[in-house]
Formats: C-alpha cells, sequence, structure tokens
C-alpha cells in the first residue's frame, strides 16, 4: 500500500469520516474548509496520527500549513522525512 492510499485510510478512521472511501478522496482536494471539511481540532489529531504512523513530527503551524494542503502534500512531506 502507498502512502498516499494509507493516508486516506487515516484520514477517513482517524477524522470520522467513514462516510468516504479512500477512492473519493481527492489527491489535490483541501484538507481543511470546503474539501474535506477537517477543522483546527482535527489538525492536532492529525498531527498525533502522524507520528504514530509514520513516525513523523510537524514541529510548527508554518511547517503544519504548508504539509495539511492536500492528501498530495501531505504525502510529500511524509516521503521527505522518511528514512533511506
Amino acid at each position: 500500500m502507498g502512502i498516499r492510499e494509507k493516508l486516506k485510510k487515516i484520514l477517513i478512521e482517524g477524522m470520522n469520516l467513514e462516510e468516504l472511501t479512500p477512492e473519493e478522496i481527492n489527491d489535490d482536494a483541501p484538507l481543511f474548509g470546503e474539501g474535506l471539511g477537517l477543522d483546527s481540532l482535527d489538525a492536532v489529531e492529525l498531527v498525533v496520527l502522524l507520528q504514530r504512523h509514520f513516525g513523523v513530527v510537524i514541529r510548527d503551524m508554518d511547517e503544519g500549513r504548508t504539509a495539511f494542503r492536500s492528501v498530495n502534500a501531505l504525502a510529500a512531506f511524509i516521503e521527505e522525512r522518511l528514512p533511506a
């Protein structure tokens, strides 16, 4: 399973988006606001989920804002930080 697919499953389970399937989540759709509809409380939970599942830490709001733009942005963020 690729990072994007795993991310989508984590989003669905961790963010209580059970009404969606991984296939219904557009890789370029915003995670917050009009995209998946996540909010600031979800951002905190997502930081914890990323650390638990990928060992990736988001250090500050600027880093989070960039990483949380979309599934593609988040996957790129994770790929850059995974050990080779």
